[in-house]
């Protein structure tokens, strides 16, 4: 269980890139920082609960990141608002940052659950 919370903890190095957004005119790049909030996961218990909370997020993410990407891709290619490379491009973009927002609000979600849940039990 050490190893997978590490390796969800792990993820924060992404908020790294963040830093070219600072350093370069790429300010794109700055959205990286949002995974600065992955780095708790060195240091929460690791348990089933976890386990399973994590799993859902990551395959609710999944499977609308694909939904995503999929429609904007159709949706950008038949309306011929863009050509062939963008509209796969601009798919692919929006696919992942629905995954991204889908899996950040889905954690974070279950995470207040069970917190919400631990204080209600101890009175």
């Amino acid at each position: 269980m050490k190893a997978k919370r590490n390796l969800y903890g792990a993820m924060g190095l992404l908020s790294l890139l963040g830093f070219i957004g600072i350093c370069t005119e790429a300010r794109s790049f700055l959205a990286f920082f949002a995974f600065a909030v992955d780095f708790e996961y060195f240091f929460l218990k690791s348990d089933e609960m976890l386990e399973e909370y994590m799993n859902k997020s990551a395959s609710r993410a999944f499977y609308w990141g694909m939904i995503a990407m999929a429609l904007v891709s159709l949706a950008c290619f038949f309306t011929g608002w863009k050509g062939e490379n963008e509209a796969l491009l601009t798919g692919l973009t929006s696919g992942w940052v629905v995954s991204v927002a889908v899996y950040a609000l889905s954690t974070a979600y279950y995470g207040f659950q069970e917190k919400w849940g631990l204080e209600h039990d101890t009175e």
